[in-house]
């Protein structure tokens, strides 16, 4: 492929807005779409980012911008890691090159970012019920607009897609809500029949008959249920029309999500029609690029590349990371104990667990985009005497929040939660931070939570967490970490202990978590002493207090939401020791962070060894200056 300099996509560089997209000839768009492929694809190359989703919308964004009237119509991308081709189409297109870096573009929907971007979107499944909202406020306001939500069928497997559905199909609003299905495929005559089909049922001459014909039966119940379900069996046996139909939905498709001259026309059929609409579209990740279409998961979120050569396997060795410590505990784990059954909500790949399906096919539970069902899921396991370990991103558990509490937390249930991407994840951002794991997790009864350090005492803790009888949470970032060499062994540390890991004078630093390595570091300029913490709850009163009685002030440390957290807990059990002592609670500030390199973003709130050094000078200067001891 060519480059993707303005030069080598002559007609994309006449679009900079949607208007201008709707200029254009309908035999231009093919032309169009082609550059808009290219130019993504060499995008995303210099930049990193999600490419094989982007690749497989770049016609579908292509027809919608040209059909409906945004920003006036409302397009909802679910997830949103699709929705390169609608930036770049809607005035950012020459501002890729800072996709997904500080200051720069996000890798989702950001009503800040565009007005196109009508809601923000990172989460799945949220698309229907946002751009319901949408179109239930334009009838109430006496507004004539189209809302579009567009959702993937991975986020249709979640329960907010059907809740949302099932209100949508009782209102009469201006909805369209668009299956993007790329989990199968359309042969040629299929699609054929499916293009001419999806026309004619979203057609007014079709919608008119079937009113019509609806109206003459009611007269005759027995003849206007036979017709029904006539109708619904036809349908049915070319479209998995009925269950959408039952909703309330009129089904339409599926037609070829990469064929414009198929998408248009029903697009502006539909326009035509009153009452929810559902159009079932079939695309392909990765569309147009050979290497994605072959490996689609490989080039879902890869770094930078050349798109000539593809991805290159680095010949440096990468560091062990944390996902790939769960991943070896958990099959070694599942070897020791037959008990072990291990669930995750969609994130087979990201969690680390694909080795563990491989070898234990029957213990391994992908439940889909159902953080809920999941948690509640492994609960109902753990009653039978299983013991479920649940391998979750911190910012989805905070989507079954009330099953963990409820269905784990409240019966007291042996459930392990292994929170990978604890603390800020960099290009992803604020939506996928794991900033709240620690303060939602340790006002729940019951529930224990770990801190690993490093790679070694990840893996160790997580023994720890599942010798358990009751419900632990194993909090550990993304990536790599201070590069420690992981031990075979299952052998666990002891619960909810502590360590003394450097002595030094007055003050005294606490740490949770991998910020421990950028402590000893601060407190090798500081005289200060170090705790590795280890446990955010229960906390290791005893260590604690000692500390807190040996020496003048405390700091403590942690890669999470500071109101709330560890430094919060020291806090609280100092007080119920009547223990007055000066406290610096250093975390994450109270604010959305943005995407961006994460050791930046670690230095901006303060938390590299410098600014945990600074941060100290600042407020207990008078004890390094004045009562430090040599050591």
């Amino acid at each position: 492929m060519s480059s993707s300099n303005p030069s080598a996509t002559p007609l994309l560089a006449t679009i900079d807005d949607p208007a201008a997209l709707r200029q254009l000839q309908r035999p231009q768009l093919r032309t169009l779409a082609d550059e808009l492929r290219n130019y993504l694809l060499h995008s995303v190359a210099r930049t990193g980012g999600h490419l094989s989703s982007n690749l497989g919308t770049v016609e579908l964004t292509v027809a919608l911008h040209y059909v409906f009237n945004t920003p006036d119509d409302r397009i909802v991308w679910d997830v949103g890691h699709q929705t390169y081709p609608h930036k770049i189409l809607t005035g950012r297109r020459d501002r890729m090159d800072s996709l997904r870096q500080f200051g720069g573009l996000s890798g989702f929907p950001r009503r800040d970012e565009s007005e196109y971007d009508t809601f923000g979107t990172a989460h799945s499944s949220t698309s229907i019920s946002a751009a319901l909202g949408m179109a239930l406020a334009s009838r109430i306001k006496g507004e004539d607009r189209y809302s579009v939500a567009v959702i993937g069928d991975g986020a249709m497997t979640a329960g907010m897609a059907f809740e949302a559905l099932n209100n949508a199909g009782v209102e009469d609003c201006r909805l369209l809500v668009i299956l993007n299905d790329n989990d199968m495929s359309i042969s040629p005559p299929v699609g054929a029949l499916n293009r001419y089909l999806a026309q004619l049922m979203s057609g007014q001459f079709y919608a008119a008959a079937k009113s019509v014909g609806k109206s003459v039966l009611k007269g005759a119940p027995p003849l206007f249920e036979l017709a029904k379900r006539l109708e619904e069996q036809a349908k049915g046996m070319v479209v998995p029309a009925t269950l959408f139909e039952k909703f309330g939905f009129n089904y339409i498709g599926p037609i070829d999500g990469h064929d414009l001259d198929s998408l248009i026309p029903t697009l502006e059929n539909i326009k035509q029609l009153k009452g929810p609409q559902f159009l079932h579209v079939v695309t392909k990740k990765g569309q147009g690029y050979k290497l994605a279409e072959a490996d689609p998961v490989a080039y879902h979120g890869p770094g930078k590349f050349d798109p000539a050569v593809g991805l290159v396997k680095s010949a440096t060795p990468a560091k062990t990371t944390f996902t790939q410590v769960f991943g070896q505990w958990l099959c070694d784990m599942a070897a020791a104990d037959e008990r072990l059954v291990g669930i995750t909500p969609a994130m087979r790949e990201g969690s680390g667990m694909v080795e563990f399906e491989k070898r234990f096919p029957q213990r391994y539970f992908d439940v889909g985009i159902a953080e809920q069902h999941a948690v509640t899921f492994a609960g109902g396991l753990a009653t039978e005497g299983l013991k479920p370990v649940v391998a979750i991103y911190s910012t989805f558990l905070q989507r079954a929040y009330d099953q963990l509490i409820h269905d784990v937390a409240l019966q007291n249930l042996p459930v392990v939660f292994a929170l990978d991407r604890a603390g800020l994840v960099g290009a992803d951002g604020a939506t996928h931070a794991g900033a709240y794991d620690i303060p939602f997790l340790r006002c729940i009864p019951n529930m224990s939570v770990a801190c690993p350090a490093d790679e070694n005492e990840c893996r160790q803790l997580l023994s720890t967490a599942y010798a358990q009888n009751h419900p632990v949470a194993v909090r550990y970032p993304r990536g790599s970490g201070a590069g420690v060499a992981v031990s075979s062994s299952l052998e666990g540390l002891p619960f909810a202990k502590g360590e003394i890991r450097k002595q030094g004078g007055n003050i005294a630093i606490l740490a949770f978590g991998t910020l421990l390595y950028p402590a000893l570091v601060a407190a090798e300029a500081l005289g200060a002493t170090v705790v590795n913490m280890r446990w955010a709850k229960p906390l290791d009163t005893e260590l604690l207090l000692q500390v807190a009685a040996t020496h003048s002030a405390l700091v403590t440390v942690e890669e999470g939401a500071t109101m709330g957290g560890a430094g919060s807990a020291v806090l609280e059990a100092l007080q119920a020791a009547k223990l007055s002592i000066p406290v610096l609670q250093l975390g994450l500030a109270d604010e959305f962070i943005e995407h961006g390199d994460p050791a930046y973003l670690l230095q901006m709130q303060g938390l590299d060894a410098a600014g945990i050094q600074a941060s100290v000078r600042q407020r207990f200067g008078n004890l390094l200056t004045h009562l430090v001891r040599v050591v």
